[in-house]
Order: C-alpha cells, then structure tokens, then sequence
C-alpha cells in the first residue's frame, strides 16, 4: 500500500521543518535498509515541506519507523513529530501528491518551482536505489498531472514563485530596481529562477556568491558578476538574497551598518536570526513571506482540484486492473517461450520468427491491457478478472486479490 507522511507550512513550524531538513538527505535510505515494514522511499523536502512517500507492507510499523528515523537524524523529538505529521494511505496519497506537485498545497498557489522539485526527489530515489514500481508509477503519473492543471487551468500563471512573492513584498523598500545593487548567494534552481524574476524587475547590477566554489560557471551562464569575498559582496550589495543549503549568513559577515535587506530563501536557514537585530539590516524569511501568500484563485483553484481528482481516480484504477493484466501476460508468455523452446529442440526456431512471435503476443495483449483499465475505470474489474480466468484458466492470487479490493471499496 502507499503511505505519505507530511508536514508542511501547513501543519508544522518553520523551525521543525527546518530541523526536518537537516535529517532528509539519508532518510529513505535509511528507512529502506533498516525498515522491513518499507520496500520503497521517496522523501521531498522543500523550504516548506518535509514529505515521506512510502510502499509499505505494514502502515503502522512503517510509520513509527519512519518517525524514529527522522527523530534520530533531526533531533525532533517523537512526540512532538507525530503531533504535527498527518498520514495519509492509498488513495490521499494520490490526490496528495498530485496536488502538490500542481502547487495546489505551496505556498503561494501554482509556483512554478515545485514540479521539478518532486522530479528530482524520485531521480534522488532512483540514485539511491530506495524507489519501487509502485512510486515510480505515482510520481510519474504526479508529473503528467502538473503538466495537464498547468495547461487547462488558469492555476498555473506564469512567474508564480515564492522568490516573486519576496521580491513583490521587498519593492515597498526599493526605489528603483534598476539603480539596486543584489547579491544571489547559492547557485542552484532557485538561485536561476531568482535571476529570472530580478531581469523582469529590471535590475541590471546583480553579482552572484557561492560557498561551494560554482560561482564563476554560473556567473558566465547567467551573464552575472562573480564574488569570491562573502563579507565584501555584502558590503557592496542593497539587497543579499540567499537560497543554498550549505552557508549560514551570521552577524559577523555583515561589515557596516548601511541600509540593506537580506531575503532568506533557504531552509535550514542561510540568515542567522540575530542579524535582523543589526542596525540598518531588514530580514525577510520564509516565515515572514509566507503570511503575505496571496489568497488562492477561487475558480481556478476548483478547476484544477477537478482535474487532479479525475486524474487520481484514473491512476487508482490502473493500480487495480494491473496485477489481473501482470497475470495475463505472464500466462500468455509462458505458452509463447514454452513453444519457442520446442520449436528450438526440433531446429524448427530462427531469431526472426520468435522476434515477430514476441511481437505479435504484444499486438494481441493491447488491447486487453486497454479493456482491463477501462473496466477499472468504471468498477467493474471483476469482470475483467473473471473472463480471463474462463477464458484461460488464470486463478492469480494476486487476481483474486485485486477482486477483493474493488469489491470492498464498491
């Protein structure tokens, strides 16, 4: 079964989910290897989510092992991680993610930036080998559905982004954009979509630093100026924006007491608390922002729970026609390689014909496959479940199976 545990802006401070995100590196791994209850992991963590996606045998287990893990890697502790974590199975998993990954559930509604953030978090899974079939299909099928809500609904206008919504919140302080001198501290998406929304403002004196040394490359790729001095960049900018996960900005880095805004986009946080106490200095946080979110879009916001609605009821119905389509092609297949091999042992078989064999069981199990997601679509999987089994005497498990569940959730 699938099993997400969250929490998010929603549902959880910025300082767990912070903490959450010093322990998300390793935690499907971990959970993977030490979990017997977990075949497959996928964790997002983003600077306002902390996510586990899980195939699970167990929910129960799986859950307290997930919050020991995460409790042991972040130092939050137990009680206070399952008082703000809500766990969804199965189908809310579904509708879940795909709202997520439509920006339905950010911040500020429809950013553009989340789709590729749960993208990589399955490539991040599949390098460390902890994703499953069962996810790979969910959060492929999660990245078709963003695609479509941006498309066909207005949910996703162009330039929505938390880094648009800071700078829309830093222009009561700025005079001209144009004549405003900013720092980018980090190098990755963030720091390219901030680049992005500073060029639509019209700022023309940007300069980029970066503590893991990648400053010069993306400088050169984003026609930008290359620091290499921290604490002098920030001497010479107006406005320091940070968006990385490997610095902390502390009160020693600030050289004078000029007038200057510092908007901290990471998490953890890249600004240290203290320097907002600092003469002439303004912080802008993630917390700070995200009480200035705008009030989601009515129409639009139906529309496109609409659409994720019937795209998740379209994927859990998939879910239940394929293990009666696995068995099928199975059989199928098995007769196929069972008369090849006689055919081999009779010097009767040459590479061409069992590759036009193979072919040919493939054209002919189509459109079955298409009938059985269909049937699901309608309930009516049962039917497809017993016509094979007249038709070829396939008494599958996991066929049965499958009749069980749709029957109890008729």
């Amino acid at each position: 079964m699938l099993l997400c545990l969250t929490a998010n802006h929603r549902n959880a401070s910025f300082d767990l989910l912070e903490k959450l995100s010093f322990g998300s590196p390793d935690a499907a791994r971990t959970l993977v290897a030490t979990s017997p209850a977990v075949s497959g992991a996928v964790v997002l963590s983003t600077c306002n989510r902390f996510e586990a996606y899980l195939e699970v045998d167990d929910a129960v287990a799986a859950t307290d092992d997930t919050v020991q893990i995460m409790t042991a890697a972040s130092g939050v502790e137990a009680d206070a991680l399952r008082s703000v974590v809500t766990v969804l199975s199965d189908d809310d998993v579904i509708r879940h993610l795909f709202a997520v990954s439509s920006g339905l559930e950010s911040v500020v509604v429809g950013e553009d930036e989340i789709s590729g953030q749960v993208r990589r978090s399955l490539e991040r899974a599949r390098a460390a080998g902890t994703t499953s079939s069962g996810l790979e299909r969910l959060f492929q099928h999660a990245t078709r559905t963003s695609r479509g809500v941006k498309a066909n609904t207005a949910i996703g206008g162009a330039g929505r982004s938390l880094v648009r919504l800071a700078l829309e919140l830093a222009s009561s302080r700025v005079a001209d954009w144009s004549q405003t001198r900013v720092l980018i501290v980090g190098t990755g998406q963030y720091a390219a979509t901030t680049v992005a929304a500073l060029r639509d403002r019209g700022v023309t004196s940007a300069s980029v630093f970066s503590p893991s040394g990648r400053a010069a490359a993306f400088a050169v790729k984003q026609g930008l100026r290359a620091e290499t001095v921290l604490t002098d960049a920030i001497a010479d900018a107006d406005i320091v924006i940070t968006c990385t996960s490997t610095l902390a900005i502390g009160t020693a880095n600030i050289p004078d007491s000029s007038r200057r805004l510092l908007i901290d986009l990471g998490l953890p946080r890249n600004v240290d608390a203290a320097v907002a106490h600092l003469d002439g200095v303004e912080l802008l946080d993630l917390e700070t922002i995200s009480l200035h979110a705008p009030i989601e879009e009515v129409t639009a916001t139906a529309d496109a729970r609409a659409l994720i609605g019937a795209e998740a009821a379209n994927f859990s119905a998939d879910q239940l026609a394929e293990p009666a389509i696995v068995a099928l092609r199975t059989h199928i297949f098995e007769l196929l390689d069972a008369e090849i091999e006689r055919a081999r042992s009779r010097g009767d078989s040459t590479p061409q014909t069992e590759a036009a064999l193979r072919h040919l069981a493939g054209v002919l199990l189509h459109q079955p496959s298409v009938r059985a997601r269909e049937l699901a679509r309608d309930g009516r999987t049962e039917e497809f479940t017993a016509g094979i089994d007249a038709l070829f005497g396939i008494r599958s498990a996991i066929v049965t199976e499958i009749g069980d569940a749709e029957s109890a959730s008729a």
